[in-house]
C-alpha cells in the first residue's frame, strides 16, 4: 500500500513539473467595470507613460468589443531586429482587450512565449534584454489590474523554438512566400499603397520599418467577413484577441508570412483537431489576402 502511494504521489510531482515547464502565449492583466474605451485610453496612458511605443489599434472583425492596441520598445526593436531570419516578427507585442457582460477583460501577448518561439536558438544572446521587456510591461500595466495570471494553454519551453501544431505540420521556418519584389523600396511602396485603400477589405493596423537593414512588418487587419477575422476568430476563441492582427514582413525584396497552420495553432495551443477543421479555409484565405497586397493595380 505504501508503494503504491509513493508511486501516485511521484506520478503528480512528475505531471505537476511537466505543467510547470509550460509557457503560456498570454497573460491576464485582470478586469474592469469602465468602458472599452477608457480602458483602451488607459492602457494608451499606462504604455506611453513607461517608455513605450505605441504602433496602433484596431477592433478585430470591426466588433466594438473587441480591441487590439500594438506596443514595442527601442531596445527590443534593435535587438530583434539582428536575427536574420524574421526575428522582426518579434518586435511588435499586443494587448488584448473584451468587453463582455460589463467587464473589460485585459489580456496581453506573453513575451517569454512570442521571444522563444521566434527568435528560436537566438533567444538566449538577449534573455536579460527580453526578461527586463517584460517585468517593465507588468509593471505598467499594474495599475490596471493585479492577476497576471497566464492562460491560453501551453508549450514546453524547450519545444517553442520547433514549435509546430501536428506531424506534418509546418514550423516558423516553413514561411508562406507572398512575392518578390524589384527591390524593397518598390516593395514598400506598392504594399504601402496598397494598404492605403483597405485593398481585400484589409486595414493597416501598425507597420515598423528598418530602413537600413531593409526590412518592415506590417500588421494587417483582415476585415472580410466571410473569409477574415469575423469567419475565423469567433470560431476559435476571442479571449486570445491579442493574437492580431496577422503579419506580413518584407526582407530585401521577398514578402513573406508566417504559415496559417503555424501561426494560428502557435497563438491558439489549446486548438482541437475538430475546431481546426473548422476553419480549414483559413490559411489559405489569409495568404490570398495579403498576396493581394502586393500586387501592382
Amino acid at each position: 500500500m505504501r508503494n503504491l502511494l509513493m508511486s501516485v504521489l511521484i506520478v503528480f510531482v512528475v505531471l505537476g513539473n511537466s505543467r510547470a515547464q509550460e509557457i503560456a502565449p498570454y497573460i491576464k492583466v485582470g478586469e474592469s467595470t469602465e468602458s472599452l474605451k477608457s480602458v483602451s485610453d488607459e492602457v494608451i496612458s499606462a504604455l506611453k507613460d513607461n517608455g513605450f511605443l505605441i504602433l496602433g489599434s484596431y477592433n478585430p472583425a470591426k466588433k466594438s468589443n473587441l480591441k487590439v492596441i500594438v506596443f514595442t520598445r527601442s531596445d527590443v526593436t534593435s535587438k530583434v531586429i539582428k536575427v536574420l531570419d524574421r526575428g522582426a516578427l518579434a518586435a511588435p507585442f499586443k494587448v488584448g482587450l473584451v468587453s463582455e457582460e460589463g467587464k473589460v477583460t485585459i489580456s496581453y501577448t506573453n513575451p517569454d512565449y512570442i521571444f522563444r518561439a521566434y527568435l528560436r536558438d537566438n533567444y538566449n544572446s538577449y534573455k536579460t534584454t527580453f526578461t527586463g521587456f517584460a517585468a517593465d510591461i507588468k509593471k505598467a500595466l499594474s495599475p490596471l489590474g493585479s492577476e497576471f495570471v497566464p492562460f491560453g494553454g501551453g508549450v514546453k519551453a524547450d519545444k517553442l523554438k520547433k514549435y509546430h501544431y501536428k506531424i506534418m505540420m509546418p514550423y516558423f521556418t516553413d514561411p508562406v512566400e507572398l512575392a518578390e519584389f524589384s527591390s524593397f523600396e518598390d516593395g514598400l511602396k506598392i504594399i504601402k499603397e496598397n494598404l492605403s485603400s483597405n485593398k481585400g477589405n484589409t486595414k493597416l493596423v501598425y507597420e515598423l520599418v528598418y530602413n537600413k537593414a531593409e526590412v518592415a512588418v506590417f500588421g494587417v487587419g483582415l476585415l472580410d467577413p466571410e473569409e477574415g477575422e469575423g469567419h475565423f476568430l469567433p470560431k476559435i476563441g476571442e479571449k486570445h484577441v491579442a493574437a492580431l492582427p496577422y503579419e506580413m514582413i518584407l526582407q530585401g525584396n521577398q514578402l513573406t508570412m508566417l504559415h496559417g497552420k503555424y501561426r494560428i495553432a502557435l497563438h491558439w495551443p489549446e486548438l482541437t483537431m475538430g475546431t481546426f477543421m473548422k476553419i480549414m479555409s483559413t490559411p489559405g484565405d489569409i495568404k490570398d489576402a495579403l498576396e493581394d497586397l502586393s500586387e501592382i493595380e
